[in-house]
């Protein structure tokens, strides 16, 4: 049972960490990290590597999420209704 998480958490993860550096990629070619203000106000002040690291892990979870919900969604009712919930 603990090998079919793994895989499907693998299934989620590993696309969504691959379209994560993707975006981070996008949006750092048009946006200068040290322009970046909160929410027009001061500015943020940190690192360039933080802004990146903290941007890609956002990323990184929103896309996880969604690769969730989907594969959730995809399942079958009969799959849902089962005893075993994997």
């Amino acid at each position: 049972m603990i090998s079919v998480i793994k895989q499907r958490a693998l299934q989620i993860l590993w696309p969504a960490f691959l379209m994560a550096g993707v975006l981070e990629m996008m949006l750092f070619a048009v946006v200068d990290p040290g322009d970046l203000q909160w929410f027009g106000g001061a500015p943020i002040g940190w690192p360039r590597q933080a802004i990146y690291t903290v941007t890609f892990l956002i990323f990184w979870g929103v896309m996880s999420i969604s690769g969730a919900l989907t594969a959730l969604l995809a399942r079958s009712d009969a799959d849902l209704n089962s005893v075993d919930p994997f």
